[in-house]
């Protein structure tokens, strides 16, 4: 089994004449927090939906856990998108457990067990019979992260998961995520935010669909040369760097 839960081969993806994605190889290890970081139109969105098997690449290839992501791999994958895919008309409880089932989770007391696990660990044990659409945005955020995770995945892909979050629930949710690495998880964000890209342990920073830069938080801001260097100051630095011009 390889240390590398993920591989990208020069991939590649259009929309028509477009190219989102511009020949990105990648290799992300296992049980780390990995970070796409860029501005809107990076490429980030597209790219963690080649990765769940969404989108197909134009060319190259793609291994998720040493699989093509498909169908029959859905199982080991755990997504969350950037807009919470939830059905308003359904209970916390409901939509996680019809997650579950779909994920695979088919006994039903083991089942029960582990949504009501979830709904502990997001904090909603009040809200759990409590139909989604009369929940706030921040509440919407952590049924969604709920959904991902409830058949333990052994591979996270979160989209923007903290957009629209207080300070206090950015803490929570990142204390969960490294807990999660810790035992193993690789979890792959993308974001816009250098409050998440600081709690990474790895980052790209993607531009026009390329990466320009990649490393630690604390390698990229060291490479600016500058010791005092934040990781705004960074992106500008490999920006300029890689003569994709202004923002």
């Amino acid at each position: 089994m390889t240390d590398m839960a993920v591989i990208l081969n020069g991939v590649s993806f259009q929309y028509g004449r477009l190219r989102v994605i511009d020949g990105i190889s990648l290799q992300i290890p296992r049980g780390v927090s990995f970070g796409l970081l860029g501005p809107n139109g990076a490429g980030k969105t597209t790219l963690i939906r080649l990765l769940v098997g969404l989108l197909r690449p134009s060319s190259g290839s793609i291994m998720c856990l040493g699989q093509a992501p498909s169908r029959r791999s859905a199982h080991l994958i755990g997504y969350m998108p950037e807009l919470p895919a939830l059905y308003g008309e359904l209970t916390v409880e409901q939509n996680i457990d019809f997650f579950a089932r779909v994920y695979g989770l088919r006994d039903a007391r083991a089942r029960r067990t582990r949504v009501g696990e979830v709904i502990s660990l997001i904090d909603l044990d009040p809200k759990r019979r409590t139909p989604v659409m009369k929940l706030s945005g921040g509440m919407k955020q952590r049924v969604s992260l709920g959904c991902a995770i409830v058949h333990k995945p052994p591979l996270l892909l979160l989209d923007e998961p903290t957009v629209g979050l207080d300070p206090e629930l950015r803490v929570r949710f990142w204390e969960y995520f490294n807990d999660l690495t810790s035992r193993g998880t690789t979890i792959i964000i993308s974001s816009h935010t250098m409050d998440d890209a600081a709690h990474c342990g790895q980052l790209i920073f993607l531009r026009h669909g390329r990466i320009v830069a990649r490393g630690s938080p604390q390698e990229l801001k060291a490479a600016t040369g500058n010791p005092h260097a934040s990781l705004e100051e960074a992106f500008l630095h490999f920006i300029r760097q890689s003569g994709e011009g202004d923002l």
